[in-house]
């Protein structure tokens, strides 16, 4: 226990801090993160001291430059100038050079000819003098001129006013002046034979092998047709005919009349089918040739039309690696097989 003589005691750590405030912690704070040592701060310094160095001794080390004098560069220069006019050429000008080997081409003013009021007038009987004296240039009347020679005058205004360069205002303004028909006399007709008869009309002579067609046509079997009875029908000739009887076999025999569209030859000629439509039938009656799907050959197959030779060899594979078609929906497992052909197809097959 301490004495009283001993004094009063120092006050804690604590006890200070608590007495100094916030700014004193702050202080402190400062002074723990941004203070520097004795040490540090004396490499600092010269840190700095080396950077001034660096920056100033360029121009410490640099020699002094002497002043520039620019008297004899100046004189050089007037000396070159001098050589160079010494030695250049005077070139004459665009006319001077090219006037001996081109001259000019001098065009001689046309005479104005003198306007005289528009009278009754023969064109046969003008000048170009007098076609300028009505008002038209010179290039038109001498155009009308030639013209006039050409055609071996002129007898009616419908060939004036057909000439190339006369616009319809001017033609206008001469026309009630012109003494000349409106349109040109008809044409007499040709004696053919004496004493106003004429003769009878040659008969009309065919080529050697040709055959009229019929005007009045009776429908006949499509299918039972050969190139002849299509022949009869207008529009249809020999080529149209072949194509006709060629797809109706490889076919097997139409069963409607619109599987002609299907002839590549008709694609654009809708007239032909309608005419091969109205002239022609299908027997209700009619059983196209099958086709054995099972057993025929691939030269068979691709020769129908809607098989082809990439349709004919799918099914080909599928039939060697399947085994034959039990029924007509098996062609279905054919991938490439799409549903319109599918339907085209099933009345020409038959399974063997």
């Amino acid at each position: 226990m301490p004495s009283a003589a001993s004094g009063p005691q120092p006050p804690s750590r604590r006890t200070r801090q608590n007495s100094a405030g916030p700014l004193a912690g702050l202080r402190r704070a400062v002074r723990r993160y941004f203070g520097f040592s004795r040490r540090e701060t004396s490499g600092l310094v010269v840190l700095l001291a080396l950077l001034g160095l660096l920056l100033f001794l360029p121009a410490l080390l640099r020699p002094a430059l002497p002043a520039y004098d620019p008297a004899p560069d100046q004189r050089r220069l007037n000396a070159w100038a001098a050589e160079l006019a010494a030695r250049r050429t005077v070139r004459p000008d665009f006319e001077n050079r090219y006037s001996s080997r081109y001259p000019r081409r001098r065009y001689v003013a046309r005479e104005r000819v003198p306007q005289v009021p528009l009278a009754p007038f023969d064109p046969n009987t003008f000048s170009a003098r007098d076609w300028q004296a009505r008002g038209l240039p010179a290039w038109l009347a001498e155009r009308l001129i030639k013209y006039r020679t050409v055609v071996g005058g002129f007898r009616a205004k419908e060939q004036l006013r057909k000439a190339y360069g006369l616009s319809d205002t001017t033609y206008a303004r001469l026309a009630p002046y012109i003494q000349l028909p409106e349109q040109l006399p008809p044409r007499e007709q040709r004696a053919f034979a004496k004493n106003g008869q004429f003769p009878e009309r040659p008969p009309y002579e065919t080529k050697p092998g040709f055959v009229p067609k019929p005007r009045n046509l009776a429908a006949f079997d499509l299918n039972a047709a050969d190139t002849t009875q299509l022949m009869q029908i207008r529009g249809i000739g020999r080529g149209y005919a072949r194509r006709v009887v060629e797809y109706c076999e490889r076919l097997g025999g139409f069963r409607q009349e619109d599987q002609l569209a299907e002839i590549f030859a008709f694609r654009d000629a809708p007239d032909l089918i309608d005419s091969l439509r109205k002239y022609t039938f299908v027997s209700p009656s009619f059983s196209p040739a099958r086709l054995a799907v099972n057993t025929a050959s691939f030269e068979v197959l691709q020769a129908h039309p809607y098989l082809g030779k990439r349709l004919a060899r799918v099914l080909v594979a599928y039939r060697q690696q399947h085994g034959p078609f039990q029924q007509p929906t098996d062609l279905r497992k054919i991938r490439i097989l799409d549903e319109a052909t599918y339907d085209k197809l099933l009345p020409y097959i038959e399974l063997k």
